[in-house]
């Protein structure tokens, strides 16, 4: 008899146990999402090497030896850096403060590019140290190519860092956790991802000018900042952005046709309905270059004189709606 309940009870054990580690395990990979490690690319890591590298020399090399400072988690880390002993590096501050933001966002962003990011953040914090510690490069008190030169420093600062991070973001991550941090918070705050970094960046530079009572280098540092922004956009989106027009009209066969036989594209027809006139129109949707745009007028222009037609810039084109001639 006591056999008996004592196997019972270990296997009552046993079953909650397993049932228990089950529970477990199912949550474990719901929080890994092993199925998102399926779109891991060796060529991203190896561009995101690049990207750490590049904006280490960028801040390191152009920013750090003149005492001017990047925006987001990277500048808090240089202001930090000045702040404290020799022994506590620019490196450390940038994976103290950056790996708990990235971890923190992990569920909002994604395994993917939590483990990229970490991985840009790691190489940019290990390329600072070579080159500060390591390197035979003097950045003690001048830009080894720019000397002293403020605005040099800032212009080619935020050049360089801004390239590394434009590539680190096209290639599936990012080297600041401020923007993660931007994610997250800047909804709740009624606020969009841009002005919460923008306010944070505010507050930094006013920081530095109040702590070093002089705005000489935070002005600087507005102009590294801007030219950073810059470049990302330019690394991210390309020079050429792509322009959607909408064109309402009434001759939408007539103007489709030019459209078509002139650039070999696609062409989307929405029906529609005007409000004050009552009348059946449709509405054109496509995408251009902004070289196209004078050529476009012209052709609606000569078909329907009353069509309207708006331009907007976007940012990415994905699908396959454009014809290749």
């Amino acid at each position: 008899m006591k056999k008996t309940a004592f196997l019972e009870k270990t296997r009552t054990a046993l079953s909650d146990f397993g049932r228990r580690a089950g529970d477990a395990l199912r949550q474990l990979g719901k929080l890994i999402k092993v199925k998102e490690l399926r779109k891991f690319r060796w060529r991203n890591l190896l561009v995101l090497t690049l990207a750490g590298c590049v904006n280490a020399v960028g801040v390191v090399m152009f920013l750090a030896p003149v005492n001017l400072y990047d925006s987001g988690i990277s500048g808090t880390s240089m202001l930090l850096w000045q702040l404290t002993p020799p022994e506590y590096t620019l490196s450390l501050f940038l994976l103290l403060l950056n790996i708990p933001l990235f971890i923190f966002g992990m569920k909002k962003q994604g395994l993917l590019f939590t483990l990229y990011s970490l991985w840009a953040v790691g190489v940019y914090s290990l390329a600072s140290y070579l080159i500060t510690n390591v390197l035979p490069v003097d950045v003690s008190t001048a830009s080894p190519f720019a000397g002293q030169d403020l605005l040099l420093c800032a212009i080619f600062g935020g050049l360089i860092s801004g390239a590394g991070s434009g590539l680190t973001i096209r290639f599936g991550g990012a080297i600041d956790g401020m923007e993660v941090l931007a994610v997250i918070f800047a909804k709740g705050l009624g606020l969009t991802v841009g002005t919460f970094v923008m306010i944070y960046n505010v507050l930094l530079y006013l920081t530095i000018g109040v702590v070093f009572s002089s705005w000489i280098l935070p002005l600087y540092s507005i102009i590294t900042y801007t030219v950073g922004n810059k470049t990302v956009d330019f690394i991210v989106e390309g020079w050429d952005k792509a322009k959607s027009v909408m064109i309402v009209t009434t001759c939408q066969e007539e103007i489709c046709k030019a459209i078509s036989e002139e650039f070999g594209r696609g062409i989307t027809q929405i029906n529609a309905r005007g409000y004050y006139s009552q009348e059946d129109k449709c509405v054109i949707y496509f995408v251009v270059n902004r070289f196209q745009i004078p050529k476009l007028k012209s052709l609606v222009m000569e078909i329907d004189r009353r069509a309207f037609i708006t331009v907007s810039e976007i940012s990415d084109v994905m699908g396959t709606s454009v014809k290749q001639r």
